[in-house]
Protein backbone atom coordinates (compact mmCIF):
# COMPACT_ATOMS: atom_id res chain seq x y z
CA UNK A 1 0.00 0.00 0.00
CA UNK A 2 1.36 3.62 -1.23
CA UNK A 3 1.43 6.38 0.71
CA UNK A 4 -1.36 7.93 -1.63
CA UNK A 5 -3.49 5.16 -0.91
CA UNK A 6 -3.24 5.74 2.82
CA UNK A 7 -3.54 9.34 2.77
CA UNK A 8 -5.34 10.75 0.28
CA UNK A 9 -7.75 7.81 -1.31
CA UNK A 10 -9.83 8.30 1.93
CA UNK A 11 -10.24 11.40 1.81
CA UNK A 12 -10.97 11.56 -1.48
CA UNK A 13 -13.77 9.32 -1.19
CA UNK A 14 -15.03 11.09 1.67
CA UNK A 15 -15.04 14.33 -0.05
CA UNK A 16 -17.28 12.68 -3.40
CA UNK A 17 -19.69 11.49 -0.64
CA UNK A 18 -19.82 14.94 1.10
CA UNK A 19 -20.19 16.26 -2.65
CA UNK A 20 -22.96 13.96 -2.96
CA UNK A 21 -25.04 15.03 0.11
CA UNK A 22 -26.24 18.16 -1.49
CA UNK A 23 -26.45 17.22 -5.16
CA UNK A 24 -28.26 20.29 -6.37
CA UNK A 25 -25.54 22.85 -5.30
CA UNK A 26 -22.70 20.85 -5.66
CA UNK A 27 -24.05 20.35 -9.29
CA UNK A 28 -24.85 24.54 -10.20
CA UNK A 29 -20.95 24.96 -9.08
CA UNK A 30 -19.69 22.57 -11.23
CA UNK A 31 -21.97 24.28 -13.69
CA UNK A 32 -20.24 27.28 -13.82
CA UNK A 33 -16.77 25.52 -13.63
CA UNK A 34 -17.59 23.92 -16.90
CA UNK A 35 -18.74 27.08 -18.52
CA UNK A 36 -15.59 28.90 -17.85
CA UNK A 37 -14.13 26.02 -19.04
CA UNK A 38 -15.57 26.54 -22.55
CA UNK A 39 -15.50 30.06 -22.18
CA UNK A 40 -11.59 30.00 -22.45
CA UNK A 41 -11.26 26.64 -24.61
CA UNK A 42 -14.05 26.67 -26.90
CA UNK A 43 -13.23 30.28 -27.68
CA UNK A 44 -9.46 29.65 -28.06
CA UNK A 45 -9.96 26.67 -30.54
CA UNK A 46 -12.59 29.23 -32.15
CA UNK A 47 -10.09 31.48 -32.73
CA UNK A 48 -7.52 29.52 -33.63
CA UNK A 49 -10.16 27.76 -36.42
CA UNK A 50 -10.50 31.63 -38.04
CA UNK A 51 -6.97 32.34 -37.60
CA UNK A 52 -6.17 28.62 -39.58
CA UNK A 53 -8.68 29.48 -42.60
CA UNK A 54 -7.20 33.07 -42.82
CA UNK A 55 -3.84 31.97 -43.50
CA UNK A 56 -4.98 29.38 -45.58
CA UNK A 57 -6.78 31.45 -48.34
CA UNK A 58 -3.11 33.57 -48.48
CA UNK A 59 -0.96 30.42 -48.13
CA UNK A 60 -1.70 30.03 -51.89
CA UNK A 61 0.13 33.48 -52.74
CA UNK A 62 2.93 33.78 -49.70
CA UNK A 63 5.47 33.12 -52.60
CA UNK A 64 4.81 36.05 -54.51
CA UNK A 65 5.96 39.57 -54.45
CA UNK A 66 3.59 42.42 -55.63
CA UNK A 67 6.30 45.49 -57.28
CA UNK A 68 3.88 49.26 -58.00
CA UNK A 69 5.09 52.82 -57.75
CA UNK A 70 6.11 54.59 -55.17
CA UNK A 71 5.72 57.70 -53.88
CA UNK A 72 8.25 59.19 -55.93
CA UNK A 73 7.71 57.72 -59.00
CA UNK A 74 7.49 60.59 -61.64
CA UNK A 75 4.59 58.64 -64.30
CA UNK A 76 3.53 56.47 -61.49
CA UNK A 77 4.45 53.72 -63.39
CA UNK A 78 6.63 50.67 -63.38
CA UNK A 79 8.98 51.45 -65.93
CA UNK A 80 10.41 49.12 -68.61
CA UNK A 81 14.49 49.55 -67.19
CA UNK A 82 13.10 49.00 -63.55
CA UNK A 83 11.68 45.79 -65.12
CA UNK A 84 15.00 44.62 -66.49
CA UNK A 85 16.40 45.81 -63.37
CA UNK A 86 14.44 43.32 -61.60
CA UNK A 87 14.94 40.58 -63.77
CA UNK A 88 19.17 40.87 -62.48
CA UNK A 89 18.09 41.14 -59.10
CA UNK A 90 15.65 38.22 -58.62
CA UNK A 91 17.64 35.72 -61.02
CA UNK A 92 15.58 32.20 -61.39
CA UNK A 93 11.78 33.87 -60.05
CA UNK A 94 8.88 34.58 -62.72
CA UNK A 95 8.53 38.19 -63.48
CA UNK A 96 5.30 39.13 -64.26
CA UNK A 97 4.35 42.91 -65.30
CA UNK A 98 0.95 43.85 -65.62
CA UNK A 99 -1.07 46.58 -66.85
CA UNK A 100 -4.79 47.09 -65.38
CA UNK A 101 -7.87 49.03 -67.49
CA UNK A 102 -11.34 49.34 -67.50
CA UNK A 103 -12.40 48.60 -70.75
CA UNK A 104 -15.79 47.59 -72.14
CA UNK A 105 -16.19 43.44 -72.39
CA UNK A 106 -18.81 42.63 -74.35
CA UNK A 107 -20.41 39.05 -75.69
CA UNK A 108 -23.72 38.81 -78.37
CA UNK A 109 -26.24 39.10 -75.67
CA UNK A 110 -24.10 41.21 -72.91
CA UNK A 111 -21.71 44.33 -72.63
CA UNK A 112 -19.81 45.07 -69.25
CA UNK A 113 -17.32 47.35 -68.33
CA UNK A 114 -14.74 45.56 -65.94
CA UNK A 115 -11.50 45.56 -64.90
CA UNK A 116 -8.69 44.14 -67.81
CA UNK A 117 -5.53 42.83 -66.56
CA UNK A 118 -2.88 42.32 -69.53
CA UNK A 119 -0.08 40.53 -68.92
CA UNK A 120 1.85 38.25 -70.95
CA UNK A 121 2.58 35.49 -68.78
CA UNK A 122 -0.97 34.94 -66.87
CA UNK A 123 0.12 30.95 -66.46
CA UNK A 124 2.41 31.85 -63.36
CA UNK A 125 -0.29 33.68 -61.74
CA UNK A 126 -3.67 32.18 -62.65
CA UNK A 127 -4.74 27.92 -62.39
CA UNK A 128 -7.50 27.16 -65.39
CA UNK A 129 -10.61 25.63 -64.41
CA UNK A 130 -11.28 24.87 -67.98
CA UNK A 131 -9.07 24.47 -70.87
CA UNK A 132 -5.23 25.98 -71.38
CA UNK A 133 -3.36 28.99 -70.19
CA UNK A 134 -0.45 29.25 -72.37
CA UNK A 135 2.98 31.39 -71.44
CA UNK A 136 3.36 33.06 -73.61
CA UNK A 137 0.00 34.69 -74.27
CA UNK A 138 -0.54 36.54 -77.26
CA UNK A 139 -3.75 35.79 -78.30
CA UNK A 140 -6.68 34.58 -76.67
CA UNK A 141 -8.60 35.87 -73.28
CA UNK A 142 -8.95 34.58 -70.11
CA UNK A 143 -12.24 34.84 -68.15
CA UNK A 144 -13.37 34.04 -64.53
CA UNK A 145 -16.26 31.50 -64.33
CA UNK A 146 -18.48 34.59 -62.51
CA UNK A 147 -17.93 37.00 -65.62
CA UNK A 148 -18.05 34.33 -68.48
CA UNK A 149 -21.52 33.15 -66.92
CA UNK A 150 -22.59 37.15 -66.99
CA UNK A 151 -21.64 37.82 -70.29
CA UNK A 152 -23.02 34.17 -71.69
CA UNK A 153 -20.23 32.49 -72.88
CA UNK A 154 -18.27 29.30 -73.07
CA UNK A 155 -14.83 27.85 -73.60
CA UNK A 156 -14.47 28.78 -77.40
CA UNK A 157 -16.57 31.66 -77.82
CA UNK A 158 -15.49 35.07 -78.82
CA UNK A 159 -15.89 38.47 -76.82
CA UNK A 160 -14.83 41.58 -77.56
CA UNK A 161 -12.85 43.52 -75.40
CA UNK A 162 -12.76 47.69 -75.99
CA UNK A 163 -13.49 46.56 -79.97
CA UNK A 164 -10.99 43.82 -80.29
CA UNK A 165 -11.87 39.96 -80.99
CA UNK A 166 -10.86 37.60 -78.73
CA UNK A 167 -11.34 33.89 -78.26
CA UNK A 168 -12.32 32.52 -74.49
CA UNK A 169 -9.47 30.20 -74.40
CA UNK A 170 -9.28 29.25 -70.61
CA UNK A 171 -11.81 29.36 -67.73
CA UNK A 172 -9.74 30.73 -64.42
CA UNK A 173 -10.41 29.38 -61.08
CA UNK A 174 -12.91 31.72 -58.92
CA UNK A 175 -10.06 32.23 -56.33
CA UNK A 176 -7.08 32.82 -58.52
CA UNK A 177 -5.79 36.43 -59.10
CA UNK A 178 -4.97 39.08 -56.36
CA UNK A 179 -7.44 41.30 -54.88
CA UNK A 180 -10.90 40.16 -53.24
CA UNK A 181 -12.85 38.68 -55.69
CA UNK A 182 -9.60 37.96 -58.11
CA UNK A 183 -9.29 38.80 -61.82
CA UNK A 184 -12.34 38.87 -63.60
CA UNK A 185 -10.80 38.98 -67.76
CA UNK A 186 -7.20 38.84 -68.64
CA UNK A 187 -5.83 39.93 -71.89
CA UNK A 188 -2.63 40.07 -73.73
CA UNK A 189 -0.45 42.78 -72.72
CA UNK A 190 -0.45 44.75 -76.21
CA UNK A 191 -4.38 44.62 -75.53
CA UNK A 192 -4.01 47.49 -72.91
CA UNK A 193 -0.93 49.66 -75.47
CA UNK A 194 0.56 51.97 -73.20
CA UNK A 195 3.95 53.27 -71.84
CA UNK A 196 5.08 51.01 -67.99
CA UNK A 197 3.45 48.74 -66.07
CA UNK A 198 0.72 49.40 -63.19
CA UNK A 199 2.42 45.95 -61.24
CA UNK A 200 4.68 43.76 -61.47
CA UNK A 201 4.72 40.44 -60.04
CA UNK A 202 7.69 38.25 -58.93
CA UNK A 203 6.74 34.74 -58.15
CA UNK A 204 9.61 33.42 -56.37
CA UNK A 205 10.24 29.70 -54.90
CA UNK A 206 8.69 30.42 -51.41
CA UNK A 207 7.64 32.78 -49.00
CA UNK A 208 11.11 33.16 -47.25
CA UNK A 209 12.50 33.69 -51.12
CA UNK A 210 9.60 36.04 -51.78
CA UNK A 211 10.61 38.78 -48.59
CA UNK A 212 14.25 38.64 -49.51
CA UNK A 213 13.47 39.32 -53.41
CA UNK A 214 11.36 41.99 -51.71
CA UNK A 215 14.14 43.70 -49.86
CA UNK A 216 16.13 43.24 -52.62
CA UNK A 217 14.63 45.02 -55.49
CA UNK A 218 13.99 47.96 -53.16
CA UNK A 219 17.41 47.79 -52.39
CA UNK A 220 18.50 48.10 -56.03
CA UNK A 221 15.70 50.07 -57.34
CA UNK A 222 15.33 52.61 -54.28
CA UNK A 223 18.26 55.35 -53.73
CA UNK A 224 17.62 58.27 -52.11
CA UNK A 225 13.89 58.11 -53.37
CA UNK A 226 10.79 55.73 -53.29
CA UNK A 227 10.66 54.82 -56.85
CA UNK A 228 9.31 51.67 -56.27
CA UNK A 229 7.37 49.82 -52.92
CA UNK A 230 6.48 46.38 -52.78
CA UNK A 231 4.37 44.19 -50.76
CA UNK A 232 4.01 40.56 -49.99
CA UNK A 233 1.24 38.18 -48.80
CA UNK A 234 3.37 37.29 -45.81
CA UNK A 235 3.05 40.69 -44.12
CA UNK A 236 -0.50 40.39 -44.24
CA UNK A 237 -0.45 36.92 -43.06
CA UNK A 238 1.83 38.08 -39.84
CA UNK A 239 -0.72 41.24 -39.68
CA UNK A 240 -3.06 37.91 -39.50
CA UNK A 241 -1.69 36.22 -37.28
CA UNK A 242 -1.39 39.22 -35.03
CA UNK A 243 -4.68 40.21 -35.19
CA UNK A 244 -5.75 36.71 -33.42
CA UNK A 245 -3.06 36.51 -31.19
CA UNK A 246 -4.79 39.83 -29.50
CA UNK A 247 -7.96 38.80 -30.17
CA UNK A 248 -7.44 35.56 -28.78
CA UNK A 249 -6.06 36.76 -25.36
CA UNK A 250 -8.50 39.36 -24.77
CA UNK A 251 -11.57 36.46 -25.02
CA UNK A 252 -9.88 34.69 -22.90
CA UNK A 253 -9.30 37.39 -20.55
CA UNK A 254 -13.26 37.85 -20.56
CA UNK A 255 -13.26 33.49 -20.33
CA UNK A 256 -10.92 33.51 -17.15
CA UNK A 257 -13.54 35.80 -15.24
CA UNK A 258 -16.13 32.96 -15.40
CA UNK A 259 -13.76 31.06 -13.95
CA UNK A 260 -13.28 33.41 -11.03
CA UNK A 261 -16.94 33.97 -10.70
CA UNK A 262 -17.16 30.39 -10.43
CA UNK A 263 -14.47 30.10 -7.94
CA UNK A 264 -16.19 32.28 -6.15
CA UNK A 265 -19.29 30.11 -6.17
CA UNK A 266 -17.71 27.18 -5.25
CA UNK A 267 -16.11 29.71 -2.25
CA UNK A 268 -19.42 29.86 -0.83
CA UNK A 269 -20.76 26.28 -1.16
CA UNK A 270 -17.61 25.12 0.28
CA UNK A 271 -18.90 27.86 3.34
CA UNK A 272 -21.79 26.80 3.24
CA UNK A 273 -20.96 22.99 3.71
CA UNK A 274 -18.46 23.83 6.40
CA UNK A 275 -21.01 25.59 8.71
CA UNK A 276 -23.33 22.51 7.97
CA UNK A 277 -21.42 19.87 9.16
CA UNK A 278 -19.50 21.95 11.88
CA UNK A 279 -21.05 19.42 14.30
CA UNK A 280 -19.08 16.53 12.31
CA UNK A 281 -15.80 18.34 12.30
CA UNK A 282 -16.07 18.95 15.93
CA UNK A 283 -16.64 15.03 16.34
CA UNK A 284 -13.72 14.45 13.94
CA UNK A 285 -11.54 16.78 15.66
CA UNK A 286 -12.49 15.14 19.29
CA UNK A 287 -11.68 11.86 18.23
CA UNK A 288 -8.33 12.70 17.18
CA UNK A 289 -8.31 13.74 13.33
CA UNK A 290 -5.47 16.22 12.88
CA UNK A 291 -6.01 19.61 11.43
CA UNK A 292 -4.16 18.88 8.53
CA UNK A 293 -6.63 15.94 7.89
CA UNK A 294 -10.01 18.45 8.07
CA UNK A 295 -8.44 20.51 5.89
CA UNK A 296 -7.35 18.27 3.28
CA UNK A 297 -10.43 16.52 3.09
CA UNK A 298 -12.15 20.28 2.64
CA UNK A 299 -9.70 20.91 -0.05
CA UNK A 300 -10.11 17.29 -2.03
CA UNK A 301 -13.52 18.88 -2.30
CA UNK A 302 -12.95 22.17 -4.13
CA UNK A 303 -10.40 20.20 -6.01
CA UNK A 304 -13.09 17.55 -7.01
CA UNK A 305 -15.34 20.24 -8.22
CA UNK A 306 -12.50 21.46 -10.37
CA UNK A 307 -11.96 18.28 -11.92
CA UNK A 308 -15.40 17.18 -12.66
CA UNK A 309 -16.17 20.62 -14.30
CA UNK A 310 -13.25 21.03 -16.21
CA UNK A 311 -13.26 17.16 -17.76
CA UNK A 312 -16.71 18.01 -18.37
CA UNK A 313 -15.63 21.48 -19.75
CA UNK A 314 -12.73 20.27 -21.91
CA UNK A 315 -15.24 17.26 -23.56
CA UNK A 316 -17.39 19.94 -24.50
CA UNK A 317 -14.95 22.27 -25.88
CA UNK A 318 -13.63 19.35 -27.89
CA UNK A 319 -17.10 18.90 -29.12
CA UNK A 320 -17.65 22.92 -30.30
CA UNK A 321 -13.95 22.72 -31.97
CA UNK A 322 -14.55 19.76 -34.19
CA UNK A 323 -18.25 21.07 -35.43
CA UNK A 324 -16.27 24.94 -36.13
CA UNK A 325 -13.78 23.36 -37.67
CA UNK A 326 -15.66 21.38 -39.87
CA UNK A 327 -17.22 24.12 -40.85
CA UNK A 328 -15.16 26.89 -41.25
CA UNK A 329 -12.58 24.77 -42.56
CA UNK A 330 -13.98 21.14 -43.75
CA UNK A 331 -10.97 19.56 -41.02
CA UNK A 332 -12.81 19.03 -38.18
CA UNK A 333 -10.02 17.25 -36.38
CA UNK A 334 -7.41 20.24 -36.45
CA UNK A 335 -9.45 20.52 -33.31
CA UNK A 336 -6.15 18.74 -32.00
CA UNK A 337 -3.47 20.30 -33.10
CA UNK A 338 -1.55 21.31 -30.88
CA UNK A 339 -2.38 24.82 -29.90
CA UNK A 340 -5.56 23.73 -29.54
CA UNK A 341 -4.31 21.52 -26.86
CA UNK A 342 -2.92 24.55 -25.17
CA UNK A 343 -6.13 25.67 -24.93
CA UNK A 344 -7.66 22.67 -23.24
CA UNK A 345 -4.73 22.28 -20.81
CA UNK A 346 -5.34 26.07 -19.95
CA UNK A 347 -8.96 25.87 -19.26
CA UNK A 348 -8.74 22.28 -17.37
CA UNK A 349 -5.17 23.10 -15.40
CA UNK A 350 -7.31 27.34 -14.00
CA UNK A 351 -10.55 25.39 -13.35
CA UNK A 352 -8.53 22.62 -11.05
CA UNK A 353 -6.29 26.02 -9.88
CA UNK A 354 -9.27 28.54 -9.15
CA UNK A 355 -11.15 25.57 -7.45
CA UNK A 356 -8.55 24.84 -4.90
CA UNK A 357 -7.70 28.31 -3.83
CA UNK A 358 -11.30 28.93 -3.28
CA UNK A 359 -11.52 26.28 -0.88
CA UNK A 360 -8.55 26.97 1.01
CA UNK A 361 -10.45 29.81 3.30
CA UNK A 362 -13.23 27.22 4.31
CA UNK A 363 -10.67 23.89 4.73
CA UNK A 364 -8.98 26.79 7.13
CA UNK A 365 -11.73 28.03 8.60
CA UNK A 366 -12.80 24.12 9.52
CA UNK A 367 -9.08 22.70 10.65
CA UNK A 368 -8.95 25.91 13.02
CA UNK A 369 -12.56 25.17 15.18
CA UNK A 370 -12.26 24.35 18.56
CA UNK A 371 -13.89 21.13 19.09
CA UNK A 372 -15.04 21.53 22.22
CA UNK A 373 -17.11 24.81 21.14
CA UNK A 374 -18.34 23.45 18.42
CA UNK A 375 -19.61 20.71 19.99
CA UNK A 376 -20.94 22.83 22.91
CA UNK A 377 -22.76 24.91 20.39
Amino acid sequence: MTPFDRIDAPALRMAWLNLGRNGLRTGLATLGIVIGVVAIAAIGITGTALQYGATQQLGGLSNTVTVFPGEDSEDSVVTEAQVRAMERVATGATIVPQRSEQLEVASRSESRRIGVEATSRPAALYDAEEGTIPSPMRNGVLLSRETATELGVELGQTVAVDGRSYRVIAIIESTSGFGPGGVSVVVPLDAVDRDGYDTVTVVAEDGDDAQRLADEIESELNGREEVVGTFTPGDIQEAVSGFFATLNAALLGVGSISLVVAGVSILNVMLMSVVERRAEIGVFRAVGIRRREVMRMILAEAALLGVVGGAVGVVLSVLIGYTVNGQLNGQPMLVFQPRNLEFLALGFGFAVLASTVSGVYPAWKASTANPVEVLRG
